[in-house]
């Protein structure tokens, strides 16, 4: 991308317009910065890029191969960007990582633009950020947590994400106020199933141990009737995925035998316009909860 000099009005150049603008990787995945790109709304992205780059309006405009006075109107509203090929030069200039250029409706940067709608479609990537385990994803959840309106967890007994004082998260759930708008729905592994037996087994626990363990999570979530809206679900199946949604974000590992899910690799899957996963996890979350029994 080849940067445009930018002078200021005593006709001197402006250095500091030169400058490449990058932003961090977890500013590309903030939600508002996401939906500014669904929207196709420039003047919200180049907000976001004068707050979390320090760019001014300067430095966008030599990035994007505009005027200054042309980025301040789409800033403030009183011009909007249609044609393409600026959404190109502006995603170029902003080093736009490939999903937010996915957003955008672009094809990836390293991909070769004439490979039409459906080659575009197919390449829109939801999982943007692998964890090795959870404890190495466990700040970004909890900041997710207490933005979040909503919040569903799927787990075996939920000791470790939601049940105890000091679990992942239950310090991320007001207690005041009703609730201030959150929604909690928990699934936990029915402590009287034949799946339970199953699972106590992969782990080498037995399953009064485990079933104790949820009967307790279940407890400990019943405290927060009065102060939070919060369910609680039991499912009878073999668990397979681990899932905790954050609204349009969430984070997912897998139970096998030998492992439980918080030792499983951790995936950030985002909802995107065209992608599967997201809302297949979330059909599934969906259809775990229909086919269980309220007990909170």
């Amino acid at each position: 991308m080849a940067f445009h000099p930018v002078r200021d009005t005593g006709g001197r150049t402006m250095g500091t317009a030169l400058q490449p603008i990058e932003l961090p990787d977890w500013a590309w995945e903030r939600a508002e910065v996401r939906q500014a790109l669904r929207a196709r709304d420039m003047g919200a992205v180049f907000r976001r890029v004068q707050q979390y780059a320090g760019a001014s309006q300067a430095r966008i405009a030599a990035a994007a191969g505009m005027t200054q006075a042309r980025v301040n109107e789409i800033i403030n509203g009183r011009r909007e960007v249609t044609r393409l090929d600026v959404y190109e030069r502006i995603a170029d200039g902003l080093n736009m990582p490939d999903d937010a250029r996915h957003l955008l409706g672009l094809a990836a940067s390293r991909e070769k633009r004439s490979g039409g709608a459906a080659f575009d479609l197919a390449a829109f990537p939801e999982v943007v950020r692998v964890y090795a385990a959870q404890s190495s994803a466990a700040e970004e959840i909890q900041q997710q947590a207490r933005e979040a309106e909503e919040l569903d967890v799927l787990a075996v007994r939920g000791l470790g994400l939601i049940g105890l004082n000091d679990s992942l998260l239950r310090a991320c759930l007001p207690r005041d106020q009703g609730g201030k708008g959150l929604r909690v729905r928990v699934a936990l592994l029915d402590p009287d199933s034949d799946a339970l037996g199953r699972r106590a087994a992969e782990i080498g626990e037995s399953a009064e141990s485990l079933a104790s363990g949820v009967l307790l999570a279940e407890a400990r979530l019943r405290e927060l009737a009065d102060s939070c809206d919060i369910g609680v679900w039991r499912y009878a199946m073999l668990p397979t995925w681990r899932l905790i949604r954050t609204d349009t974000t969430m984070f997912v590992g897998a139970f096998d035998s030998g492992w439980e899910g918080h030792e499983s690799a951790t995936y950030k899957v985002m909802a995107t316009p065209h992608g599967p996963l997201y809302r297949g996890f979330r059909r599934m979350f969906e259809a775990v909860i229909d086919g269980a029994v309220r007990t909170v």
